[in-house]
């Protein structure tokens, strides 16, 4: 059983998440702000958070900081704005997906079984042979570790991070749009989410590049999409 934090000051919202995924089979750990949120995080084994933004004493935003320093989680992100900055803005401090209120119930449990499936098999390692290192210059994704070496050096990605970068070592020289790896990591129609994408990969040439903005092995091919360099 998945154990769900749900993280908001307004109890409605939180009485009916707890509702719709206590249904699916879920165990429900509650919070109304994010301090609240951190403490639930040290006394339990928490697989993903539902997080608003807006709560007193500890914003959703400051306790996302603090949960990416300490754990690759999944992390959703509910909030009553809809602007593409406040989606970027959860992107950019480590979220893995932004849902707006008011949200149908069917999309939030969508994505939260999306999120645990892929979380659940960054950490599985049983019952697989078909795992297998990538390498490409300094860097070495072990893919039956699930762990990446950057000139020898572990680097900590988050879930999406990791898929995105595997999808890319896997084909090395391939160039991918960016609604190719919405597709391939995502499992979702790309319909305006592009720009997750991009978020996602400046965070990775900030964990892999010596220079991100001169980047040796993420590149950008303008007007096509992404690839890794194929170096020896």
């Amino acid at each position: 059983m998945h154990n769900i934090l749900i993280c908001d000051d307004e109890k409605d919202i939180v009485s009916a998440l707890k509702i719709y995924l206590s249904s699916e089979n879920y165990r429900i750990f509650e919070a109304y702000n994010g301090k609240e949120a951190l403490d639930v995080l040290k006394e339990n084994d928490i697989h993903l958070i539902l997080l608003d933004i807006m709560m007193p004493e500890m914003d959703g935003i400051e306790a996302a900081v603090k949960i990416r320093a300490e754990s690759n989680i999944p992390v959703i992100f509910l909030s009553a704005k809809s602007e593409d900055t406040d989606k970027i803005l959860g992107l950019n401090i480590g979220a893995d997906d932004y849902i707006t209120k008011p949200f149908n119930p069917m999309e939030v449990i969508a994505r939260v079984k999306s999120h645990l499936r892929r979380y659940t098999m960054l950490g599985s390692l049983a019952g697989r042979e078909d795992r297998t290192d990538y390498g490409v210059g300094g860097i070495l994704v072990k893919d039956d570790e699930r762990r990446v070496l950057v000139d020898g050096e572990e680097v900590n990605l988050t879930p999406m991070e990791y898929n995105i970068l595997l999808l890319l070592m896997k084909n090395p020289g391939k160039v991918f749009s960016g609604k190719d790896i919405y597709r391939s990591v995502w499992k979702e129609n790309p319909v305006g989410n592009e720009g997750s994408v991009a978020v996602h990969i400046r965070h990775l040439r900030e964990k892999i590049e010596i220079n991100p903005s001169e980047p040796r092995y993420l590149k950008v091919i303008w007007g096509q999409g992404y690839k890794i360099e194929n170096i020896k």
